[in-house]
């Protein structure tokens, strides 16, 4: 499921509308997740700058993106990666991606995908954009909060920056018998343009 929204004064009719393309937020963040296929998703935008809000779900995990889009002046994709409104859609004019935020995640975990209980634990949290969009801001804030009791209390937990675009956040995992249900995983980042994705794991990982 997927939802995107739009302020009130973007949704003003315009002399100018341009064709924004989604591969399928959800289902690109989450690949190497869950293992989905992407879908090509398509929606009109005015061509004034707006603020954008952006939400899907997939399999439990949920994405909520918040971002600024204005019509482009010039072409953000290099000739060898076309934008894919002109291969799909046969769009002309200037066309990029959408500046969303994606996460990628290193949870350090056994080779049976647990984490073990009662002491911190590292993990690395890196954002990226699509290859194609040009020169894209740097993320420069990164939230964390877990919760051992399926997202009913969710615990802030300590960052700090690890290297470009790229977070490590220590958790605290309570002992094996406080967190049946695994650890679930909030992540909220935010890029120098005001960007922003909040991401919520229902069940990340398991404690042994």
């Amino acid at each position: 499921m997927s939802t995107e929204t739009s302020p009130t004064n973007a949704a003003e009719s315009s002399r100018w509308r341009r064709k924004a393309i989604l591969a399928a937020s959800a289902a690109v963040a989450m690949v190497a997740l869950v293992g989905c296929k992407a879908d090509v998703i398509s929606y009109d935008l005015p061509a004034e700058s707006a603020r954008y809000t952006f939400q899907t779900e997939t399999d439990g995990v949920t994405t909520a993106w918040e971002y600024t889009s204005d019509r482009p002046t010039e072409p953000g994709t290099p000739t060898s990666q076309p934008c894919i409104a002109d291969v799909v859609l046969k769009e002309t004019g200037p066309c990029r991606p959408e500046p969303l935020i994606f996460l990628r995640y290193d949870l350090g975990l056994g080779l049976d995908n647990t984490a073990e209980a009662d002491r911190f634990h590292p993990i690395t949290v890196t954002g990226y954009y699509q290859d194609r969009l040009g020169t894209p801001p740097a993320v420069t804030e990164l939230r964390a909060e877990a919760s051992f009791d399926g997202g009913k209390v969710w615990r802030p937990v300590s960052t700090e920056a690890a290297g470009k675009n790229t977070f490590t956040a220590r958790i605290k995992h309570p002992k094996r018998d406080q967190a049946s249900g695994g650890v679930a995983l909030r992540i909220t980042a935010t890029d120098r343009a005001g960007n922003t994705v909040e991401q919520t794991i229902p069940q990340a990982y398991r404690l042994r």
